[in-house]
């Protein structure tokens, strides 16, 4: 079954504006909007089950933690729910002598009149009216004409101020949203907007908030944006004015509207903090205000521990944040693929010494957020050598030579197309302990040994388990390595060496890495040994991977049986 003809069912909603000169396009967003959350109304509204007191309250308290300084708190006129946390928030003193708690209601008089119950008390509030404006709700929902969507809205405003000056100890602010503002004709709602103002007496001193949600996101951002600025533009008493945005997210575009509205000329974001809301979502807030951030600018909202506001949020709304939401998702920092590994792992090599964050597919330091790099880069059948030479150095502290780090890699790969799983950290460790450590079969097993100088050259002697002998070696060379080798005897020459320590102080081991070739082959292997002594470690190195080259076939198990 295929769609049928749009142009049969459905028409555009909304009017081009004729903005020829429009100057949005040349903007950069340079600081900050005025940030409002919507989460405990707008967001609380579109939730299974609306959040009880006690985690509104909750949700309340990281709200201002994170500094949101406006606050929409809820709908009190049409929840008792809503009512008594206004109270509570009021008469328990919990409300920040920096923030404005917000309310919604629409322009009907008995619902003002509650709501001004409900914020007795306060010291500042926001009132918060609306009523939708577009053909679609005049004709079809509210039955007026366009003077009879302006006489409820003048009629809202009236009373609004009305009920506010019986309460003046309350730095009131009032705000009026033409719902559906982006379905409505600009001329229309501009001319609303005006008389509500108007009536406020909206000056510099005493600003008022014009908010023009896309109620329903109907058009592009670009179109949004290009409404934005004519009001911007033609508004009477602009300068008394704070443009407010509400974007809705139906087209998947709610960021992306509010950004291009910033730079057309709002002043103000109303959203949810992960985007909760109404049918797709409200605009996502931290999305916008972390897309600043990365551009250098700040945000003024604190996302430095986003794990802890990610739980919070869950808690009170019972829903999850999806793994891929931008920048709170568990997966937004991790990178499967081997190439973005190996480029990311390149990238840290780099950005030690270096001030400006310039990453490989990190638009954001994850640190910033308060993520640690551990899950950065995480291994599956997609990942390569890079993400797993990464994992073992930020987990274990272990250096692969790249050579080692290409052998290695072919033996996750096969455990990962085997199992189809992701692979950890902790067992990529295992795996590489067992390959090149413990080799499962220990054809030379080191017992006991003794290092000492003679003649300016090191001499040493050590038990080997051969089989089921016990052999005794002695060797002599420039070191321990050549003195070791020399003492068993062995047609191989070493290809690369490398020794270190993991771990720090008293529990710190000695890690040596060892390639040896077989002479006259082309055929090398890799040992690694492990333990409190250097120089066990080395032997150990040794030991592991001619056993290793047993196992492939490139020595004789009798052959280095009868040398020893």
């Amino acid at each position: 079954m295929m769609l049928q003809d749009p142009s049969t069912k459905y028409r555009r909603m909304y009017q081009r504006v004729n903005l020829p000169d429009r100057q949005w396009p040349d903007k950069e967003i340079t600081e900050a909007p005025i940030w409002m959350s919507t989460d405990l109304r707008d967001g609380n509204q579109a939730i299974f089950e609306p959040m009880d007191i006690e985690q509104k309250f909750k949700m309340f308290q990281m709200l201002v933690k994170i500094g949101f300084k406006h606050i929409e708190i809820g709908f009190p006129s049409a929840s008792q729910i809503d009512f008594d946390f206004t109270r509570k928030l009021i008469e328990e003193n919990h409300i920040p002598d920096d923030v404005y708690i917000e309310v919604l209601v629409q322009a009907r008089d008995h619902l003002i009149a509650r709501t001004f119950e409900s914020l007795i008390g306060a010291k500042r509030a926001i009132v918060h009216i609306y009523n939708a404006n577009s053909p679609t709700f005049r004709n079809k929902v509210l039955n007026v004409d366009i003077a009879g969507a302006k006489a409820l809205a003048v009629n809202a405003a009236e009373k609004v101020k009305e009920y506010a000056a019986q309460y003046p100890q309350t730095d009131w602010i009032f705000q009026y949203s033409p719902e559906c503002f982006t379905a409505t004709e600009m001329e229309v709602a501009k001319e609303i907007c005006d008389a509500v103002t108007e009536i406020w007496d909206a000056r510099p001193e005493k600003k008022v908030i014009l908010n023009l949600p896309a109620t329903v996101e109907v058009a592009s951002p670009n179109v949004y944006a290009d409404q934005i600025e004519w009001m911007h533009r033609n508004l009477e008493r602009r300068d008394g004015v704070i443009i407010s945005v509400h974007p809705h997210n139906d087209r998947g575009c709610g960021i992306a509207a509010a950004e291009l509205a910033i730079m057309a000329g709002a002043d103000r974001v109303e959203g949810c903090v992960f985007g909760n809301g109404e049918r797709t979502g409200n605009v996502d807030v931290a999305a916008v205000a972390l897309n600043m951030y990365t551009q250098g600018v700040a945000p003024h909202l604190d996302f430095s521990n986003i794990n802890e506001i990610i739980a919070t949020v869950e808690e009170c709304t019972g829903l999850p944040v999806h793994p891929r939401h931008p920048y709170a998702g568990d997966l937004v920092f991790t990178a499967f693929s081997g190439s973005h590994q190996d480029a990311i792992k390149k990238g840290f090599e780099f950005q030690k010494d270096q001030e400006v964050w310039d990453m490989p597919y990190l638009p954001i330091d994850p640190k910033d957020l308060g993520r640690s790099y551990d899950a950065v880069i995480r291994v599956n059948s997609q990942s390569g050598k890079g993400g797993i030479a990464y994992l073992l150095e930020a987990n274990y502290g272990v250096v692969l030579p790249r050579r080692l780090q290409i052998e290695f890699s072919q033996v996750v790969q096969q455990y990962t197309d085997a199992n189809g799983t992701e692979i950890s950290a902790e067992h990529i460790w295992d795996l590489f302990t067992q390959s090149y450590v413990y080799t499962g079969q220990n054809y030379y097993q080191v017992k006991n040994y003794r290092l000492a100088d003679h003649n300016g050259k090191q001499t040493v002697q050590f038990e080997v388990k051969a089989g089921d002998e016990i052999r005794h070696l002695t060797g002599e060379g420039n070191g321990p390595i050549s003195a070791i080798l020399n003492a068993i005897a062995l047609p191989i020459d070493v290809l690369n060496y490398e020794e270190k320590s993991i771990g720090n102080g008293a529990n710190a081991k000695a890690l040596a890495m060892i390639e040896l070739q077989v002479q006259g082959q082309a055929i090398s292997g890799f040992g690694v040994g492990i333990h409190d002594n250097i120089v066990t470690a080395s032997i150990e190195a040794i030991l592991a991977c001619v056993n290793r080259l047993i196992i492939k076939g490139a020595l004789e198990a009798e052959h280095i049986a009868k040398a020893v």
